[in-house]
């Protein structure tokens, strides 16, 4: 019996210290600089949102949230940075589509980023937003198709890289239209595509709206739907695609994730900074401008809206016998 009890208190001091560090990792956290990494280029929807929630979580927490841009491989790049880095907390990824659509687009990917990954809060979900060159003589989604089946072979589409929301639902289009349209790949749209759709070399994209709405507002582009089934805010008078299209709904996401085996009350702390963001007026008023319907929640919300999204792609892609990347 003696032995038995001596053997209980020991495990109990052994195991005594494991709790004052994890309460001390998210009391001091952060201690020093936290990256946000982005998979595309500078500019761009992705872009635009991290450093904005960068900016928001700097402010916070009086530490430094500096957004790295590390474009390539249509995100992959990025991820599997934040997947293999030190899972503490410091370095984050701004987590959108390409996340739930590359699981299944990929056919060899090294990392399974519902496993490898832990969801830390949502941001906010945008409509893409179909827009093509002021220039074309088109006013209407049924009329773009009359134009896309007129001029067969000779009208493109740009986008950001394979795998892509904005490569996604121009496919998507593509196959529930039936129309002859060819895909332009970009480093970034704002690394090529928009100079292309601006010299009318391109004659569509189904862009993220925060990254071409001030095109829009400029008169340079002309929005004949948005990818939800519901209109945006920021363009109450352009219809949603489903209003021509029966059944089409597309929509892009933002939000964190962090390496798996992150500290819970790390994810926790930010957790409660991001919604704390969501429910801020003068934030708020930054990413409605954007496009951008609030998604506030728990990490547990957010990763269960990832999963299903990653359903749903894995879906399409099969469906439309879209090649698989190796």
């Amino acid at each position: 019996m003696k032995r038995r009890r001596f053997l209980q208190l020991a495990a109990a001091a052994a195991g005594a210290p494991a709790l004052p560090r994890a309460s001390l990792a998210a009391s001091d956290y952060p201690s020093r600089p936290v990256k946000i990494l982005v998979g595309f280029s500078a500019g761009g929807a992705v872009d635009i949102v991290a450093r904005l929630i960068g900016e928001w979580l700097s402010d916070r927490f009086k530490a430094q949230f500096i957004t790295e841009d590390r474009p390539g491989a249509a995100n992959n790049i990025a991820t599997q940075d934040m997947v293999r880095s030190p899972p503490d907390g410091y370095t984050l990824l701004l987590t959108n589509p390409t996340n739930a659509i590359n699981a299944t687009l990929y056919a060899h990917l090294q990392y399974d980023f519902l496993r490898d990954s832990v969801p830390v809060a949502g941001i906010m979900r945008v409509p893409n937003v179909m827009a093509i060159p002021a220039q074309l003589p088109v006013k209407s989604i049924p009329e773009f198709v009359a134009y896309a089946k007129a001029n067969s072979g000779k009208v493109y589409y740009a986008s950001p890289g394979t795998g892509t929301s904005v490569m996604m639902s121009a496919e998507l289009f593509r196959i529930m239209t039936g129309i002859p349209l060819t895909g332009i790949t970009y480093r970034g749209m704002n690394g090529g595509g928009y100079t292309d759709m601006l010299s009318g070399r391109v004659q569509v994209a189904f862009d993220n709206l925060p990254g071409s709405i001030g095109y829009i507002r400029n008169g340079q582009f002309r929005a004949l739907g948005v990818t939800t089934t519901a209109r945006s805010e920021q363009l109450p008078d352009v219809p949603s695609i489903s209003e021509f299209v029966p059944g089409y709904e597309a929509s892009a996401f933002y939000g964190l994730h962090a390496a798996k085996g992150t500290p819970a009350d790390i994810v926790e702390k930010l957790n409660a900074a991001i919604n704390a963001a969501l429910a801020d007026p003068i934030m708020k008023a930054k990413l409605t401008n954007l496009g951008g319907m609030m998604m506030p929640g728990t990490a547990a919300d957010f990763g269960k809206m990832v999963a299903e999204e990653t359903a749903k792609w894995a879906n399409v892609i099969h469906q439309a016998n879209i090649k698989l990347i190796d």
